[in-house]
């Protein structure tokens, strides 16, 4: 079988003010070209399909125009599931209808866990598709005690799967989850803002392939394990998203990954980057040299973040930038930071989360730590907003 893994297309995604949507059909563009070449049994991407839960016209369009090349021109079928961002209702939409076209969209966290079987010459493999859920409506789905997070929610899902599990056949796990120990990028939004949101690898065991979706970066997932030999059993991989949506991300290599799982279950991947039409990059050094070096930059369109090492004042540095650098979205200049200061004691705000940040915040403003019930006070008020910011509409 030969599985096509994506995910974290966030389409509609507007980075600085700038919608990527031209840049996001040029790379997925090289994605269907990959599907065909490649002769893909099936596509799966494994959710944050949009970027927010009511996407622009524009995407909702560039979504039809990927799927139904995919789908109606190459004849391959294609697994897909909501994410943190999406809003499960709109991803689910006519799923049952769309099934039996090939598209298999699993928006709302359902039960029973009905496998998605694709077929190739070595017979069947089981998909189970687990799409993003808070673990307060997982809960109620499943009719859990006490108040669990996601690793228990996901604990528990797993458990109920694999009591309907067909004897030696081919299993895939398609989830939109944080997996412990996995490197997190900026341009994610936190699943739990207490910490709480991770899972452990390990519950992903009893499956030969587990396709991730939420970390943008390309990675094998902790809890792979391994027989005698010191062969991969299980395999638990992020795809990682097809742009990078940060400057942070600005040293990722983009790809999607193929995905072949032989007749015994045994699974190999390949990692296939992706050149997007503009990347994004960091410049540093001082005014003039930069736009001295532009003459020699093929790459003059890319999105750029500039970190200036002038000590004086500068007229209109962003104008003279764009003169020869047109994509210029963000200037720094250490030197002259106001947030220096806090930055020095909290780090990088980019990296740093929202409660760490507040605490830091708390205390600079009155003296004082944090307490827990103002830690937990603050996380509820947070989680609210996250919800808020998921159903709302643009």
């Amino acid at each position: 079988m030969r599985i096509l893994h994506t995910s974290d297309w966030h389409l509609g995604r507007i980075f600085h003010g700038i919608h990527l949507t031209d840049d996001q059909a040029y790379v997925l563009n090289q994605l269907t070209g990959l599907v065909k070449e490649w002769q893909a049994d099936a596509v799966i991407i494994a959710g944050d399909i949009y970027d927010r839960a009511v996407p622009p016209v524009e995407a909702v369009k560039l979504l039809d125009e990927v799927l139904s090349k995919i789908i109606l021109d190459y004849q391959v079928p294609v697994i897909m599931i909501a994410g943190n961002h999406d809003s499960p209702e709109r991803i689910g939409f006519a799923a049952r209808l769309m099934a039996q076209h090939n598209l298999h969209a699993k928006g709302v966290f359902e039960t029973p866990f009905n496998p998605i079987i694709i077929s190739d010459k070595d017979g069947p493999v089981y998909f189970y598709a687990i799409p993003y859920s808070e673990p307060a409506a997982t809960r109620e789905k499943l009719t859990l005690e006490g108040n669990p997070d996601h690793n228990e929610c996901m604990s528990a899902v797993v458990k109920q799967i694999i009591q309907t599990f067909p004897k030696k056949a081919r299993k895939v796990a398609v989830t939109h989850a944080f997996v412990a120990g996995s490197l997190t990028s900026d341009s994610e939004r936190p699943l739990s803002v207490g910490g709480a949101g991770t899972v452990d690898g390990l519950h992903f065991s009893h499956f030969n392939y587990t396709a991730l979706g939420h970390l943008h970066k390309p990675q094998f997932a902790p809890g792979q394990t391994k027989n005698e030999k010191n062969m991969e059993l299980n395999i638990i991989r992020y795809a990682g998203s097809p742009l990078k949506y940060s400057f942070l991300e600005s040293d990722h290599k983009k790809s999607v990954s193929l995905v072949e799982i032989d007749v015994t279950g045994r699974t190999k991947t390949e990692e296939v980057q992706l050149s997007p039409k503009r990347d994004v990059r960091c410049l540093s050094g001082f005014l003039e040299e930069i736009i001295a070096s532009a003459e020699h930059d093929s790459y003059r369109e890319d999105y750029l973040m500039v970190s200036l090492n002038d000590k004086g004042a500068i007229l209109d540095a962003m104008g003279k930038l764009r003169d020869v650098y047109p994509n210029v979205l963000h200037i720094e200049r250490p030197l002259f930071s106001q947030t220096h200061a806090i930055q020095q004691r909290v780090g990088d705000y980019r990296t740093t989360s929202d409660i760490d940040l507040f605490a830091a915040f708390f205390k600079e403003v009155s003296g004082d730590i944090l307490s827990e019930e103002e830690k937990q006070a603050f996380i509820k008020e947070v989680e609210k907003l996250h919800q808020l910011e998921r159903e709302s509409v643009p």
